[in-house]
């Protein structure tokens, strides 16, 4: 584990009932400062290490520390440190949005003019100052998550968790709410762990933890991920993929693998290789694609199947 650990996790397990394992076996650190996603597919695994990370589950197994603490044995104090903000909403709509933050606020003890306090940071830092006493119902999506966000950071947490943190949350209410991530982290030093299933938000995370069935299929940067699969990605489709990718194979090499009715193949200089490709197997391909890698192609190469594909099951 890494000196400068906020969340320290070994070796997690948790199953539900006999049969159902959810995390096997997870291990990872999330440094101070940085931005961190948990990024799979649904059934994946990172719902529920996000509610063991925020004390609502106890694992079956493993060890999970925040600052420090063991989630599972001192759940009060990691509470005291971290900001929590849940997929689904938590503001009150009949409330004012002064008045969803001073209840937050009496959660946790606050009262009076350190209260008052509080409330208008939060109010100026998220740019809610203008909206204080408008009632919660009114808002767009985007300045509801706003507010989701000022209620988990107005007892000042080191750590704030975000589960799907964009989810129903249009184009541009989504690049509010990354700017107002960012300037937390920048202005307020505040760590960052957040899930998601949508490969563009892992992009923007300083680092990634993928995962699938329970499982860690990968650990880094997204920039060093994508740099494993090297070159472009050429995809042919045809109908006959199998038969195609042993011809590919026999013929030029290299890696590939098979998706529904394309052939992938990983190649540098992908633009050249295509018109050898289509040059070589007349007739046979129906459709060829170019692009450079993704974190799908990631996962693709590690699991054998599209991401989207597992999201939806």
């Amino acid at each position: 584990m890494a000196q400068d650990g906020i969340v320290e996790v070994a070796d997690l397990t948790h199953r539900y009932g006999e049969r159902v394992v959810a995390l096997d076996g997870v291990t990872f650190d999330v440094r101070a400062g940085e931005i961190f996603g948990l990024l799979g597919p649904n059934g994946g695994g990172k719902t529920t290490l996000f509610r063991i990370l925020s004390t609502q589950l106890v694992p079956t197994g493993g060890t999970a520390r925040v600052f420090g603490f063991d989630v599972a044995r001192r759940a009060r104090e990691v509470r005291r440190r971290i900001g929590v903000v849940f997929q689904s909403q938590s503001v009150d709509p009949k409330l004012t949005v002064a008045e969803n933050l001073r209840h937050q606020g009496h959660l946790y003890g606050l009262r009076g003019a350190s209260l008052n306090a509080r409330i208008d940071e939060m109010l100026a830092r998220f740019g809610l100052a203008e909206r204080a006493r408008e009632r919660a119902e009114k808002l767009s999506g985007g300045l509801r998550r706003r507010v989701e966000i000022a209620k988990a950071m107005l007892h000042r947490p080191a750590l704030l968790l975000l589960d799907e943190p964009t989810t129903g949350l249009d184009i541009g209410a989504r690049h509010d709410l990354w700017e107002y991530l960012e300037s937390l982290r920048e202005a307020a030093g505040v760590t960052i762990m957040l899930t998601t299933h949508t490969m563009e938000e892992a992009e923007s995370c300083e680092r990634i933890l993928l995962l699938d069935r329970g499982k860690t299929l990968a650990l880094d940067t997204p920039a060093a991920l994508k740099a494993e699969i090297g070159g472009d990605v050429v995809a042919a489709q045809t109908r006959e993929p199998a038969r195609l990718q042993e011809k590919i194979r026999a013929r030029f090499g290299g890696n590939s693998s098979i998706v529904g009715d394309t052939v992938r193949i990983e190649r540098e200089r992908g633009h050249e290789f295509v018109t050898e490709l289509i040059e070589a197997f007349p007739g046979e391909i129906n459709a060829v694609t170019l692009s450079k890698p993704t974190l799908e192609d990631v996962f693709i190469q590690r699991t054998g199947h599209r991401f989207i594909e597992q999201s939806s099951q």
